[in-house]
């Protein structure tokens, strides 16, 4: 058995080992956390133990100290790697127990919001159990300003987009874009759907959400025929792809017959051919910034159960392998990567950077000193708040800085 076969299995084993043990019992643990520059309370009230009867409903309504809002109501439970966040920028917050949980509440100055205009969970499809969304951070007043697409990360199976709201309130300062962050299929069956959830269907939910997002931009004072992409590690993998991929949009299938490998966007716009999709986005999509992200090589993994599915699929999902010659489309490319990340190695970087230049796209790679795997993630936690403070306040003005060059120059 290969060891990523091996790895899925024993995941998978975990899994329902605890998903049995959790639907076994009556009551959960819930433990609130505690909030600085505000404060929240729960209904209804929690019993002295924290003990609480399986099903509850519990609402949380979160209040700010003068001069703050609220960055999200939330609850955790243990995840793959570490604590889960599941959030919402508006209070009161509702949540069903059915897992130990934590709650909570988090605050940002009013400053770091105060430009923009938030929309939450734009519902772009629901190809499986759960709704994919994504949430628009639109400067207040925008009209015709160019769109970055942020896809997150976590191992293509956990996070949603709201991990990357630090970064979309970064890239709207000054007003240049609107920001749109993306959720997708879980890999696997982490969504809990009955099949696998593949990369090819994760990547055909960005090609999707692209779609959904192009047909709605003006709405939030977009332009849908200027689109940067970004995302980080899954997400840096996802953004290249969507960015360098964008030709093998079609509905051919995907590995159904022998070389040929397709993308059908999740979502499709009513009165458009998947042709007229594929040739729009392959004329709208102008940039991309990929951070810390997997490019090719043993990272990349099909997830399909398909006895068909063999290397040449991994290589159909690893955008090394589809980046295009400059002189008929030039997609330039700012690339990051932390010099203490554990996970994304240099040279995984550096290739993807040579494959760009070599290609004749403009691309530039910044290693940045010190700084460790997911330094542009945002959660409540005081740690990821502050290591996004040290690291990805600034390289986000970076990128940012990056993009308004690009879209300048068109």
């Amino acid at each position: 058995m290969k060891k990523s076969s091996l790895l899925s299995l024993i995941t998978l084993l975990i899994v329902h080992v605890l998903t049995t043990e959790a639907y076994s019992q009556d009551t959960f643990t819930v433990t609130l956390d505690e909030s600085v520059n505000g404060s929240f309370s729960v209904s209804p009230k929690l019993p002295a133990d924290g003990k609480v009867a399986k099903g509850t409903v519990l609402t949380i309504t979160a209040t700010p100290e003068k001069g703050y809002v609220l960055d999200a109501a939330y609850y955790s439970e243990a995840g793959r790697w570490g604590a889960m966040y599941f959030e919402s920028m508006e209070s009161p917050f509702k949540v069903t127990i059915d897992k130990d949980k934590h709650l909570g509440a988090s605050f940002i100055e009013a400053s770091a919001v105060e430009h923009i205009n938030v929309t939450q969970n734009v519902v772009y499809a629901k190809p499986g159990v759960k709704e994919l969304k994504y949430d628009v951070f639109s400067p207040k007043g925008a009209k015709d300003l160019p769109c970055i697409i942020i896809i997150h990360g976590g191992g293509w199976s956990t996070n949603t987009e709201d991990i990357m709201r630090g970064l979309a309130r970064e890239l709207t300062k000054g007003g240049e874009f609107v920001v749109f962050s993306i959720d997708y299929r879980w890999a696997e069956k982490f969504d809990g759907d009955a099949e696998n959830n593949t990369m090819m269907d994760i990547i055909e939910d960005v090609f999707g959400a692209i779609a959904h997002i192009m047909e709605h931009a003006e709405e939030y004072g977009g332009d849908p025929g200027r689109i940067g992409l970004t995302g980080d590690s899954a997400g840096g993998h996802l953004s290249a792809a969507g960015s360098v991929m964008t030709g093998m949009i079609g509905d051919g299938g995907f590995g159904k017959t022998p070389g040929v490998f397709e993308f059908m966007p999740t979502y499709m716009p009513e009165n458009k051919t998947v042709d007229q999709v594929r040739d729009e986005m392959l004329v709208s999509i102008k940039a991309a910034a990929p951070s810390y992200g997997v490019f090719g090589g043993d990272f990349i993994n099909h997830y399909s159960e398909d006895p068909a599915a063999d290397d040449t699929w991994k290589a159909a999902i690893s955008p090394i392998n589809y980046v295009p010659d400059a002189t008929g489309r030039e997609v330039p490319t700012y690339l990051t990567r932390g010099t203490n990340d554990f996970l994304i190695r240099d040279e995984m970087v550096k290739s993807y950077m040579d494959e760009l230049a070599g290609k004749g796209h403009r691309v530039q790679y910044v290693q940045v000193g010190g700084a460790a795997h997911a330094f542009f993630d945002w959660k409540p936690d005081e740690r990821t708040k502050a290591t996004f403070e040290k690291y990805g306040v600034y390289y986000a003005a970076e990128m940012k800085a990056f993009f308004v060059d690009v879209f300048s120059k068109l």
